[in-house]
């Protein structure tokens, strides 16, 4: 029988920077303000969702005029709620690990353990030009982020922390009061040689873009088989974009308005960025390497995940992605109130009806 351990997880990308999950200038019922996302969390924790993803900018663009820290925000979304566990993004560089260990430490201690923390190695160079921070080379900016990860482990774990590495270096530092136990879950993403490399030695979540299911399985399979020859376990999330309609038609025309509407200036610009992240890395590749302008539309590739259409599609789509190995997906909506609202009431349902199926027919093959 399939345990709630065993369950697919969901998580919402908290719409703490404004504009909504996709560049283009259809109406979106999604407000960025602190009330409408404490509305929002409650309604997410009520609907089943387990995780909440706050986002990090610092500066405009690509649609998004405003943006709230993220840490900040979290802490105010988690007063809210009671069972909800949000995901702090965090990004090396702005942030040193030993103000984020203490950070997180106190909102872990404060909310009984539901803060995690995801790993952001930075995507948007003129960003850090804006705020003064150098911008490494693809791979430096995964060695960095290893670095931090290891870094905010050690606090969190150890009394009299010594470390020495290339970006960051402690003595004996001692932290007090620590994280409750279990620690702070660790996310990052990151579709690269490196991005992966680091998941499969040091973090405990591994966030992909969206995709069809035969390459997220290559993924999956590559970053585990690694993980184990590491001697480590990492879980996977999965990005996606869910217009979930009562018919497929309905679906469908909302994705089509969502593309005819884009903003051709803002995603051409967002497509030109972060290509050119993904091509610094030494194999050329990165999340958005095959990424097409309609792809581009959704931040990170959430159409091609293809939860478009009834909750009866979209259920089964979501057991196919648990079936190759995907442990949880990460879902932006249009209308995020009443869309989470929707997903909680008409679709996890149906996911939980057809993993306890898929069960007792794996139990029968046995």
């Amino acid at each position: 029988m399939t345990t709630s351990h065993d369950q697919v997880k969901f998580a919402y990308w908290v719409p703490n920077v404004s504009g909504g999950l996709v560049i283009s200038k259809i109406e979106q019922r999604t407000g960025w303000d602190i009330d409408y996302n404490r509305r929002l969390a409650q309604i997410a924790e009520q609907a089943g969702f387990d995780y909440a993803l706050s986002q990090i900018r610092f500066t405009a663009g690509y649609g998004a005029e405003f943006q709230h820290e993220p840490v900040t925000f979290s802490h105010a979304l988690l007063a809210a709620t009671t069972k909800l566990k949000v995901i702090a993004a965090l990004l090396p560089g702005p942030w040193n690990p030993a103000v984020a260990a203490k950070q997180i430490a106190t909102i872990s201690q404060l909310t009984q353990g539901r803060v995690a923390v995801n790993i952001v190695s930075g995507w948007f160079r003129g960003e850090f030009a804006a705020i003064g921070e150098p911008w490494l080379d693809h791979d430096e900016r995964y060695r960095r982020s290893e670095e931090f990860i290891r870094a905010l482990r050690g606090i969190w774990t150890q009394d009299n922390f010594t470390f020495r590495g290339d970006f960051y270096r402690f003595s004996d530092y001692t932290l007090k009061p620590k994280p409750v136990h279990p620690l702070p879950e660790i996310f990052q993403g990151g579709s690269s040689r490196a991005a992966r490399d680091m998941a499969a030695r040091v973090s405990d979540w591994y966030f992909t873009n969206g995709n069809s299911v035969a390459e997220i399985k290559k993924q999956v399979d590559d970053i585990r088989a690694k993980a184990r020859a590491n001697n480590h376990a990492v879980k996977i999330g999965v990005n996606a974009f869910a217009i979930a309609r009562d018919t497929e038609a309905e679906a469908r025309a909302v994705l089509d308005e969502i593309i005819v509407k884009a903003d051709p200036e803002a995603v051409n610009a967002f497509g030109h960025e972060v290509k050119n992240a993904g091509k610094a890395s030494p194999e050329g590749q990165g999340n958005w390497a095959q990424s097409s302008f309609e792809d581009l539309v959704q931040y990170n590739d959430g159409f091609k995940t293809n939860l478009i259409g009834t909750p009866e599609q979209i259920a089964e789509r979501i057991v196919a992605l648990k079936q190759v190995g995907v442990d949880l997906v990460l879902l932006g909506f249009l209308h995020f109130q009443e869309e989470v609202e929707y997903f909680g009431r008409r679709v996890i349902p149906l996911v939980r009806a057809l993993e306890a199926k898929t069960d007792v027919h794996a139990q029968a093959a046995e």
